[in-house]
């Protein structure tokens, strides 16, 4: 075959100018990389071979071999891993298939030191070679197959393939190093490179030269030494290199189980959030091993997918080497082990919650939204998720616990209080919650998607109902008000004018509004709108909408007038003014598509409402 000459995907472009402008101030981790990926590549041979020995030539065993040719001024790394066939050099070197891939690189914003701290939520694996290379040649034949490929490219926007020799399966690959580079040609310097960062790796890595092979890494896998024997920096470049990531780990967790079932975990809690936590397959990321030997990192029932960002690996010592995918689909033992798993990790996080608060709060804003898709997939899962969540309130800026909440409910109050929306700034403004606030009434203000679907689903906590504040359904009179407040009272409307101002509105509105009642939950804000009860809350009902759910049923909901408002005792003053029923049905509406607006939702006539907002504006310019 001819030598082809092809174009890199647009992503990969992206990502090869950011490493290729030095975007890596540790240029040395591209060894690293390649390093990780021939280990991942013996691996899968290594699994493939238990079930196909004949794609093992001559049984031989697995290594990783690193040179270098001082006079062409190269480094190689070479593996007798799983090899890699014509399409899938183009595949996996020409371009990035992993999912939120352009989404994330949308996200990049052109500053070098922001887009470091944010590339190392993607990583970026073998394209990190090109931060130290002029040119990079790859040579693979996959187990199975006879014939090699040569992929070569200098980093521009192209890249050659082409039929090459090789005479065993597995990689080999050669960065032709850049001016300037001339450290990664030193064995010292590769020495400290692997021991720094792949001394945890089990498969032999070896630096070879004309006249001698010498192994420079352990060699023994990481999880199955003592934890006392396991430095921080070991751990911490095993989750580089398990996760395929760049930030250091937020918590690590290194368990042994002996008895009935006997397994190890090493397992991490990422300090950033990967870039593709919310993406729709939400796979987790720990992968399965059998007695040292990896199996695969698609096992769905190891680990729920509400912990999917948790990195790491699992070791059984019960499974047998054979084992199938299909076989682990709801195997007895699997479960047994992500059960435990995850009894684990919520001690740890408690603990943490615990001992470390402000570390915690950095925890929940990375992945609290995802951990709370556990209430809502997960009825076993209630009690530690619960006892694990934070908010945000109107208590002030701190995050707070249910426990809290319950701990600082006044007397009288029975029930949990919430509003849900996309902002907890604009929910904590929001009229709701205004005699809330007077009351000194806390209000937990959820802003995550998941929030509308957990909150029903759980019901209540310690025994307390969940209760939306913008459900109809809520007497706030049992409450006493801040003097201030109560003090204010004497300026509102007497009831009977408020009564017939609500007929009034009741008969301009007619079906625009389920009902129109005075309210006990404003203070400042002249209306709002609430949900009567058993109907779908304001925010969910919207957001259900936005998603394209179109079939959802549209509810009208009840108009609150505050008769203590300036605007709304002035209106009780026009009700027995026939000269004055034009603006005061006018103001109806306008009202009505003010309390839309403050809701987010949209009003249904924009030009009725200019018109409306003109003539209410123009009488009170005129007197």
């Amino acid at each position: 075959m001819s030598e082809e000459k092809l174009r890199f995907q647009a992503e990969v472009g992206k990502v090869l100018d950011i490493v290729v402008n030095s975007l890596y101030s540790n240029k040395e981790i591209f060894l690293r990389e390649l390093i990780s990926n021939a280990s991942d590549a013996c691996d899968k041979l290594r699994y493939l071979s238990l079930t196909n020995p004949g794609l093992l030539p001559g049984g031989s065993g697995f290594g990783i071999e690193i040179s270098v040719d001082k006079k062409k001024r190269s480094v190689t790394v070479a593996d007798n891993g799983i090899g890699m066939s014509h399409d899938e050099l183009i595949e996996n070197l020409g371009t990035i298939a992993r999912s939120g891939t352009t989404q994330f690189l949308e996200s990049l914003t052109g500053d070098e030191k922001e887009d470091a701290a944010l590339i190392g939520q993607f990583g970026v694996g073998f394209y990190a070679s090109f931060a130290v290379a002029k040119k990079v040649d790859v040579v693979s034949r996959k187990a199975g197959e006879d014939q090699a490929w040569r992929w070569s490219s200098e980093g521009g926007g192209e890249f050659l393939i082409e039929e090459a020799g090789r005479d065993t399966p597995g990689t080999s690959v050669t960065v032709h190093l850049a001016k300037g580079e001339s450290e990664f040609l030193e064995e010292e310097r590769i020495r400290h490179i692997v021991k720094s960062y792949a001394d945890h790796i089990a498969i032999p890595i070896n630096f070879v030269t004309k006249d001698l092979e010498s192994q420079i890494n352990t060699g023994s896998a990481l999880w199955t030494r003592p934890k006392g024997d396991i430095t921080v920096e070991q751990y911490q470049e095993f989750y580089h290199h398990v996760g395929h990531v760049f930030d250091d780990p937020w918590l690590t967790l290194h368990t042994r189980a002996e008895g009935k079932i006997e397994y190890t975990a090493l397992l991490f809690v990422p300090s950033s959030r990967p870039f593709d936590l919310m993406h729709p397959d939400r796979r987790h990321r720990v992968k399965l091993y059998v007695k040292r030997v990896y199996i695969t990192d698609e096992c769905e029932d190891l680990m729920p997918s509400y912990l999917r960002f948790v990195r790491g690996i699992v070791d059984s010592e019960d499974l047998p080497l054979n084992v199938s995918r299909e076989m682990l689909q709801h195997n007895v033992l699997v479960t047994k082990i992500r059960g435990a798993l995850v009894k684990k990790i919520f001690a740890e996080l408690k603990k943490k919650a615990g001992k470390a608060p402000e570390e915690y709060a950095v925890f929940w804003d990375n992945f609290g939204a995802v951990l709370k898709e556990g209430l809502y997939e997960d009825h076993t899962a209630h009690e530690p998720i619960l006892e694990l969540a934070r908010f945000r309130s109107t208590n002030g800026t701190e995050l707070v616990s249910l426990a809290d909440y319950v701990a600082r409910m006044p007397e009288g109050q029975d029930e949990i209080y919430y509003i849900s929306g996309d902002d907890p700034a604009a929910l904590a403004a929001s009229p709701q919650i205004e005699g809330f606030r007077s009351r000194g009434v806390e209000v937990l203000l959820l802003s995550d998607p998941i929030d509308e679907f957990w909150v029903p689903a759980v019901g209540k906590y310690d025994d307390k109902p969940l209760k939306s504040v913008t459900s109809g359904g809520i007497d706030l009179t049992k409450f006493e008000k801040a003097d201030s407040e109560a003090a204010s009272d004497a300026d509102k409307a007497d009831d009977a004018e408020m009564a017939k101002l609500v007929l009034n509105f009741k008969q301009t509105l007619g079906e625009d509004v389920k009902d129109v009642r005075v309210s006990d939950r404003l203070t400042d804000s002249a209306v709002c709108l609430v949900a009567a009860d058993g109907d779908m809350d304001l925010h969910l009902e919207r957001m259900l909408r936005q998603q394209g759910h179109m079939n959802v049923p549209s509810a009208t909901r009840i108009l609150e007038l505050n008769p203590g408002h300036p605007l709304i005792r002035k209106l009780t003053g026009l009700v027995d003014q026939p000269a004055d029923s034009e603006i005061l049905d006018e103001t109806a509406r306008l009202l009505l598509d003010q309390a839309k607006i403050l809701e987010g939702d949209g009003i249904p006539d924009p030009a009725a409402f200019s018109r409306r907002l003109n003539l209410v504006l123009e009488r009170g310019l005129t007197g």
